[in-house]
C-alpha cells in the first residue's frame, strides 16, 4: 500500500455523546450543572476580590485559599460552558485541538487543586501543632516555592497527554461517551495500541493522588488529636467544626478521584452512566463547595462581605 493510504491524524472534529442512557434528560441535568457553576464562579471571585481589597485579610491561610479559588474557577470552566452547550444546544462537535486543550487543563488543574489541598492543610497542621514556628517555618519563599512545585508538577506530568494523543491515528468511530475530553474516553477512539499510554497515566494519577491524599490524612491526624487536647471544650467543639468541614471538601473530591479511577482499572462493569455523573462530581463539587466552606465559614471574610454589602445597601 502507498504512504497516502496510512492512517493519520484528522481535523476530523470529536462528537461528545453526554451521559449515555440520559440523553433524554440532559436538559434537566443541566440545570443543576449549571447552578454549580455559577455558584462556583460567584463565590470563588468574591473570595478573591475580598482578600485583595482587604489588607488584614493578605495572610498565608488566605493565600492558599485564593490559589484554590483559581484553580476552581479554571477546572469548573474549561468543563461546564462546553458540558452545557452539549446539554442545551445539542453541541456534540468538539475540535482535536480545542479537546485536548481541555483535556490538559482538567488534568492538570486537578492535580494543582490537589497539591493546594495539601498545602493548606501543611498549613492548619503547624498553625494548630505548631503555632510558635507557624511563621517562621512557612515563609513567603517557602511559600513561594511550594506554589511553584505544586504548579510545575500539575504542568510536567499532564501536558505529555496532549502530547501523545496529537501523535496518534484515529479511524472508526469518533464518538467520546462522555461529556467532556476525559483522557481515558479519547485514547479508546486510536486504532493503535496505547497500552503504555494508560499506564503512564493511570500511573501519574495514581502517584500523585496516593502521595498527596497520604500527607493529608497523616496532617489531619495530628490536628484532630491537637483539637482533642484542647483545655476548652467550647474551643474544641469550634476547631472540630472547622477541621470537619474542610475534611468534607477533601473526602468529596478524593473519593470521586479514586472512585473513577478505580473504575478505569477494574471496574469494567460499572455503568458508563454512573462513572460519567460521579466524573462530573470530581470536577464541579469541590469548586462549588470551597466558596462556601472556605469562604462563608470564615469569619473575616463572611465579615467583610456583609459590610460592603450593608454599605452599598445604605
Amino acid at each position: 500500500m502507498g504512504p497516502s493510504n496510512k492512517s493519520q491524524p484528522s481535523p476530523v472534529p470529536f462528537l461528545l455523546v453526554g451521559i449515555p442512557g440520559l440523553e433524554h434528560l440532559h436538559v434537566w441535568i443541566g440545570i443543576p450543572f449549571c447552578s454549580m457553576y455559577v455558584v462556583a464562579v460567584v463565590g470563588n471571585v468574591t473570595i478573591l476580590a475580598v482578600v485583595r481589597a482587604e489588607r488584614s485579610l493578605h495572610e498565608l491561610m488566605f493565600l492558599f485559599l485564593c490559589m484554590l479559588s483559581v484553580t476552581g474557577l479554571v477546572l469548573s470552566t474549561a468543563t461546564l460552558p462546553r458540558m452545557l452547550c452539549l446539554f442545551w444546544l445539542g453541541a456534540r462537535a468538539i475540535a482535536l485541538d480545542a479537546c485536548l486543550a481541555q483535556m490538559f487543563f482538567i488534568h492538570s488543574f486537578s492535580a494543582l487543586e490537589s497539591g493546594f489541598f495539601l498545602a493548606m492543610a501543611v498549613d492548619r497542621y503547624l498553625a494548630i501543632c505548631h503555632p510558635l514556628r507557624h511563621t517562621t517555618m512557612l515563609t513567603p519563599a517557602r511559600i513561594a516555592l511550594m506554589g511553584v512545585v505544586v504548579v510545575v508538577r500539575g504542568v510536567a506530568f499532564f501536558s505529555p497527554h496532549p502530547i501523545l494523543l496529537k501523535q496518534l491515528p484515529y479511524c472508526g468511530t469518533r464518538m467520546i461517551a462522555h461529556t467532556y475530553c476525559e483522557f481515558m474516553a479519547v485514547v479508546k477512539l486510536a486504532c493503535v495500541d496505547t497500552g503504555a499510554t494508560k499506564r503512564y497515566s493511570l500511573s501519574v494519577a495514581s502517584v500523585i493522588g496516593s502521595c498527596d491524599g497520604f500527607f493529608i490524612a497523616v496532617s489531619y491526624v495530628f490536628i484532630l488529636r491537637a483539637v482533642f487536647r484542647l483545655p476548652s471544650r467550647e474551643a474544641s467543639l469550634k476547631a472540630l467544626g472547622t477541621c470537619g468541614s474542610h475534611v468534607c471538601v477533601i473526602l468529596v473530591f478524593y473519593s470521586t478521584a479514586v472512585f473513577t479511577f478505580l473504575t478505569h482499572r477494574f471496574g469494567h462493569s460499572v455503568a458508563p452512566r454512573i462513572h460519567i455523573l460521579i466524573a462530573n462530581m470530581y470536577l464541579l463539587v469541590p469548586p462549588f463547595l470551597n466558596p462556601i466552606v472556605y469562604g462563608i465559614r470564615t469569619k473575616k471574610i463572611r465579615d467583610h462581605v456583609f459590610s460592603s454589602l450593608r454599605v452599598k445597601a445604605t
